[in-house]
């Protein structure tokens, strides 16, 4: 199965309409551009691709592992563009997961994306259609920066409303609300 194919399976099994009225019209648009468009996956897709994440979480300890991005000095989950050799789309957010966060042993919490979430990048690409995974750290899990981050920092759950924006909190009440 192709990458594509896979991204479509997962959003036509997501459960939009569970989360509210604004995911199920997500879905939605995801699905029309990956219809519309063959390279709708790839970072060439001048109207926008999908991107694959994951918030990182340490359930035991009730926080949240982010990342200090270094083009957009802003705290995010880890996450990005999928690769030629990815071919599952919760594949590639674990691998964004681990590359970033170099812990090892993440696993994808079940029952797949968390929620979705679409924004605008500079040109030429427009838009990052992201579909939010979280992944579970390993107790005693040690992070390690890697070239794409300016720091590392592990958050209590509240304590994210301080450092980052609308749609990183959204994607912590979420993954809280299905731990």
């Amino acid at each position: 199965m192709s990458l594509h194919n896979d991204a479509v399976r997962v959003l036509k099994s997501y459960n939009g309409q569970r989360q509210g009225a604004d995911q199920e019209e997500l879905r939605q648009r995801y699905l029309d551009h990956l219809a519309a468009r063959p390279d709708g996956m790839w970072k060439s897709c001048e109207a926008g691709h999908i991107t694959a994440s994951a918030l990182v979480v340490d359930p035991e300890r009730g926080r949240v592992l982010l990342t200090l991005h270094r083009k957009l000095r802003r705290w995010l989950q880890m996450g990005g563009h999928c690769e030629p050799g990815d071919t599952a789309l919760a594949a590639a957010a674990l691998r964004e997961a681990t590359e970033e966060s170099g812990i090892v042993g993440l696993t994808l919490l079940s029952g797949g994306p968390v929620t979705l979430d679409r924004h605008a990048i500079p040109a030429p690409c427009n838009w990052h259609l992201d579909v939010q995974y979280a992944a579970l750290a390993t107790p005693g899990a040690v992070e390690t920066i890697s070239d794409e981050s300016l720091d590392l920092r592990w958050f209590d759950y509240d304590e994210v409303a301080n450092v980052a924006d609308s749609s990183v909190r959204r994607l912590v009440e979420r993954t809280r609300a299905a731990l």
